[in-house]
């Protein structure tokens, strides 16, 4: 069963995966489609989770702007994600960096 579903998923994966992980500073560059245009939004901040495998493997991300803490959740392998760019990397030590949360208004929003 298992291999079944690997085999399916295998076209969908991509080559390259970008090596980052959490508490990295990444530049996320992401397809966005207006009308019949496309065009790339970018989007920085500090990674606080990576979690999964196979196609449904996400990472998170948190910046802050303007005093509001802005928080988004990619799929590695979407289509839409066009690439990630390692821009400092963090210390290692912990999995998580949830308390990279200190804002209360935190506005969560899905990226692809």
């Amino acid at each position: 069963m298992v291999k079944e579903i690997e085999l399916v998923e295998k076209k969908y994966l991509k080559k390259e995966v970008p090596k980052f992980g959490v508490g990295d500073e990444v530049r996320v560059y992401i397809k966005i489609k207006e009308g019949d245009k496309m065009r790339t939004q970018m989007f920085e901040g500090t990674v606080i989770r990576r979690r999964g495998r196979g196609v449904s493997e996400t990472f998170t991300v948190i910046k802050e702007v303007q005093g509001d803490t802005i928080e988004k959740i990619f799929f590695i392998h979407s289509p839409t994600l066009e690439d990630v760019k390692l821009v400092k990397a963090g210390r290692p030590g912990k999995s998580k960096r949830y308390h990279l949360r200190k804002k209360k208004d935190i506005r969560l929003s899905s990226g692809a």
